[in-house]
């Protein structure tokens, strides 16, 4: 461990203030004057209120300041508003849309049962038609094999 030097340095304010001056000397101050930002106007009170003859000032500040507040919300609901009308408008097209597809699905379903009941009907009628085609040939044979002197099978 290391043993610190008994004999500090006694502190010279006048060397601090010297330092000091030498700054200020180096570099002039740069004053630059402060231009408060402008007022602006506080908007005039809601039409659907109305001061009262009665009302102190303060009082009557206070009003107003609420008041404007409630304005300022209301105006952002009925913003809100605009959106959900949007929202509205955009599921009345996708209703007017779904109800379109829904008379097309309808439509295409008509479609492939029609087309089914045809190929019902078709293979029916095939398999008619085969059959009286197997039993004409059987019939044909029957009648060449008793000319021959067959035994029919």
């Amino acid at each position: 461990m290391r043993m610190q030097n008994a004999a500090a340095r006694p502190f010279d304010i006048s060397q601090v203030e010297g330092d000091i001056r030498e700054a200020v000397h180096q570099r002039p101050p740069h004053i630059q004057a402060v231009v408060p930002p402008p007022r602006t106007p506080t908007p005039p009170v809601p039409e659907y209120v109305s001061h009262r003859d009665d009302v102190t000032e303060i009082g009557r500040l206070s009003a107003e300041a609420i008041v404007r507040e409630y304005e300022v919300t209301a105006k952002e609901i009925e913003a809100l508003g605009e959106v959900v009308r949007d929202m509205m408008q955009r599921c009345e097209q996708l209703t007017t849309s779904a109800t379109f597809m829904l008379k097309d699905i309808k439509t295409t379903a008509l479609n492939y049962r029609k087309e089914g009941k045809r190929i019902f009907n078709e293979i029916e009628s095939c398999s008619s038609a085969t059959d009286e085609v197997r039993q004409l040939c059987e019939s044909f044979r029957d009648k060449i094999a008793t000319k021959i002197g067959e035994p029919v099978t």
